[in-house]
């Protein structure tokens, strides 16, 4: 396939104090980007906000609106800092209703250990729907097109593996060109490239203490010969001494 149609576009929101305070690192936006780069899915905005009803609602909302799709990490366990779920509700309007699933699912699971904490996790804003897996894990909570996933990596990585291909719209080009050279060095060449094909992004970035190379510049495009011509020219132009290699 040498051209993609246009790509779907998504937000991701990151919720929870935990991160905005240091105490634990973010890994799930780098994980969904990657993933959702590799479908086709152009992510344009990650927001990472507090534990705050009226927060999750108005960034959820407003993230609705603007992408095609919008994945939440965090903030849907039996806690009192667990607030996804309500937030959104209270975003769009809706009250919060106990999903039948989810809660049949909880009550064959925990028997008579069942309490109020683990019901709070069946409780989602009306008009949310889920993904079951047919197995003994958590179903994927989604509203509209948000889809809610768990904040702990592992678990956010492993629902997301088995929901992927409903998110694969288009695809992307990309060479890589690895030089070793000064970025003021190479910038009027980059910028004449990029002026000469708009069609085709390009990313310069300096690497540090790296005795092999010291730039890499990416070339990406839906049009594998729009991508081809821009990086063969560029190619064509840089000093051939400084090319390392090119991926």
């Amino acid at each position: 396939m040498d051209s993609c149609e246009t790509g779907k576009t998504a937000g991701i929101i990151i919720i929870g104090n935990e991160i905005l305070s240091g105490k634990v690192q973010d890994s799930n936006s780098f994980f969904l980007v990657s993933e959702l780069r590799a479908l086709g899915v152009n992510v344009l905005r990650i927001s990472v906000i507090p534990d705050d009803i009226a927060v999750i609602g108005r960034e959820a909302a407003l993230f609705s609106r603007s992408f095609d799709y919008v994945f939440t990490s965090g903030g849907v366990g039996p806690t009192h800092d667990d607030l996804t779920m309500e937030g959104i509700a209270g975003g769009f309007g809706v009250p919060m209703m106990q999903h039948p699933s989810l809660e049949t699912r909880f009550r064959r699971r925990y028997g008579e250990k069942l309490n109020e904490a683990i019901l709070k996790m069946a409780l989602v804003p009306e008009g949310a729907d889920v993904v079951d897996f047919d197995d003994n894990s958590f179903p994927l909570v989604f509203f509209r097109n948000i889809y809610v996933f768990p904040g702990i990596p592992r678990y956010l990585r492993e629902k997301f593996l088995l929901v992927r291909e409903r998110f694969r719209t288009a695809c992307f080009f990309l060479t890589r060109i690895f030089l070793n050279a000064e970025e003021s060095e190479i910038a009027a060449l980059l910028n004449q490239i990029v002026a000469a094909y708009p069609e085709t992004s390009f990313g310069s970035y300096p690497i540090m203490d790296n005795p092999e190379y010291r730039i890499i510049i990416t070339a990406e495009a839906r049009d594998r010969g729009q991508r081809d011509a821009a990086v063969d020219k560029l190619l064509g132009l840089l000093p051939k001494q400084i090319v390392v290699r090119v991926e």
